[in-house]
């Protein structure tokens, strides 16, 4: 987080370079790594500081699950009793910095896996480079993944060669790939952050969507509109964008109804404002089910935290119940949610290893929650 408070500037002075979550690229080879600890340095001025300890470092309520490459917005799945983990894989391109986020621009994913919390991670390489995918334009940014009838399918924003943001799907039979991407982006796709949610009923939903470098407020109209490059967020007091959801159809590879708007509102049933950028949607939507009640967490973007809404129905309307995870040490945070072995967790990255807020780690923690459904707040 920057070094001074961010509610006290104009919106538009927030337009900062950091402005992104980002996504992948690397080496090929399978590596083992274990969950220990690392040191950190001096944050970044523009990165949250964790509290020093006695001796005088900073600490982190846990360590990065892999060190020798740069791993963010983990999308964290259990399949056949394994966890998977879906993150991008940042790189240091030496691009200077710009609102755009063209520093981002990753360029494969490596998938990462492991039997326990806490237990050894395996990279098992590159599964998805972005030169296998013929739509594709540049920057390779948080996927997710999901599985059906012995296919597992992986789901990647990047930019088209009209430089939009768009949705790819690329299968395999593998959970780790390699992955072989469609040769289209999925119709009436847009933006970025897909998220894939199937319910218990068997009906499976991609969330999607983040504002500024994410394009989504170019979408407002329901068509994208390149005439104002800079423009960003709605008026303050105009209704926040929502991101967007739509369920997929029987093959997995396309919408099987149009894309839609998800609101969220306050206790009294108004959608939040634009200017409320404690709890209005940024980037990085991710649903998951407790108790028969959807909970929708994404990040509220320039001011940092994680934030978490509920509904009895997955189209929402959302109802904001809270922050539950304060800022990590960077610009960004982005995570994901998944239950195993009686336990609920939470995935999200900082960047204790670099100190640079576009090279990130991955890390993990338990998720808890009071007795009534609220979740507890982390400081990570």
């Amino acid at each position: 987080m920057p070094q001074f408070p961010l509610s006290s500037l104009p919106k538009l002075a927030l337009l900062a370079p950091f402005a992104l979550l980002g996504a992948c690229q690397s080496n090929s080879t399978t590596t083992e790594t274990a969950t220990t600890t690392s040191a950190a340095a001096d944050s970044s001025a523009a990165a949250a500081t964790a509290p020093p300890d006695s001796a005088g470092k900073k600490k982190y309520l846990a360590a990065p699950l892999v060190k020798d490459i740069y791993t963010a917005d983990p999308s964290a799945h259990v399949f056949n009793g394994r966890i998977y983990i879906y993150p991008s894989h940042d790189i240091d391109t030496g691009m200077p910095e710009n609102d755009n986020g063209d520093h981002f621009a990753m360029r494969d994913y490596h998938i990462l896996s492991m039997d326990s919390v806490g237990g050894k991670v395996t990279d098992h390489g590159v599964a998805l480079d972005i030169k296998d995918i013929p739509w594709a334009g540049r920057q390779l940014w948080a996927p997710d993944a999901a599985f059906k009838d012995g296919t597992y399918y992986l789901y990647f924003p990047v930019k088209d060669k009209q430089d939009i943001f768009r949705i790819g799907v690329a299968t395999s039979k593998s959970p780790t790939g390699p992955f072989k991407a469609e040769p289209k982006p999925m119709e009436g796709s847009l933006s970025i952050d897909p998220a894939v949610f199937t319910d218990t009923d068997g009906k499976t939903y991609m969330y999607m969507g983040g504002i500024w470098g994410g394009q989504l407020q170019r979408w407002r109209t329901g068509k994208y509109d390149a005439s104002k490059p800079k423009e960003q967020e709605p008026a303050a007091t105009e209704p926040s964008v929502g991101p967007r959801v739509a369920r997929l159809g029987a093959d997995m590879k396309q919408f099987a109804e149009p894309v839609r708007e998800v609101k969220i509102v306050d206790k009294d049933g108004k959608v939040l404002l634009s200017g409320d950028n404690n709890r209005r949607f940024f980037e990085g939507a991710w649903m998951h089910k407790f108790n028969g009640k959807y909970y929708l967490t994404y990040s509220t973007g320039d001011t940092h935290f994680l934030a978490y809404a509920t509904s009895t129905s997955p189209y929402g309307p959302f109802t904001y119940q809270g922050n539950f995870m304060n800022p990590v040490q960077g610009w960004t945070t982005h995570h994901s949610i998944i239950e195993f072995k009686g336990k609920w967790y939470i995935f999200y990255h900082d960047t204790e290893l670099s100190n640079k807020t576009w090279l990130r780690n991955v890390k993990v923690t338990e998720l808890k929650r009071g007795a009534d459904g609220s979740i507890a707040t982390i400081n990570p």
